[in-house]
């Protein structure tokens, strides 16, 4: 089983989790039309046995519960950010992908590189945003095991 984290966004954070191997495949941060392109592509290679099957997780600020100090100021692209995780919600069901829209989860975001490399052994490179959708991902199992 394969799950993909999606952070959405104008840079969007995509983490590509192995249930079998219990590790990442990739971490990385792309434009929205070249993450789509890569969640197609591991579509097509689940399709063809490559992996027992495929689930994305994208993070859905539309349904965020929690709100900070600044609660009444409005976050620069926070509309965007919406709009993008509605044209997630789109795209996977026009691709018959099956997903998850995760709520933002407080305390989950954001992690510094050095943290995130101790928490997942990930030793390469990340950005703030791919370690966001790498954090939807991170130690799941595949339901048949659980």
């Amino acid at each position: 089983m394969i799950y993909i984290g999606i952070d959405t966004g104008v840079k969007t954070g995509l983490a590509v989790w192995s249930c079998r191997a219990q590790k990442f495949l990739e971490i990385k941060t792309l434009k929205l039309h070249q993450a789509m392109r890569s969640v197609r592509q591991y579509k097509t290679a689940a399709e063809a046995g490559f992996y027992k099957g495929l689930i994305v997780r994208f993070e859905d600020a539309r349904l965020r519960k929690w709100y900070g100090s600044n609660s009444n100021t409005k976050l620069q692209g926070a509309g965007s950010i919406k709009r993008d995780a509605k044209i997630w919600e789109d795209y996977l069901t026009d691709m018959m992908i099956t997903f998850e829209a995760v709520a933002p989860a407080k305390g989950m975001t954001k992690m510094s590189p050095d943290p995130f490399k101790a928490l997942t052994k990930w030793q390469e490179k990340t950005s703030e945003h791919s370690r966001d959708a790498a954090l939807l991902v991170f130690g799941l199992k595949n339901k048949n095991e659980i």
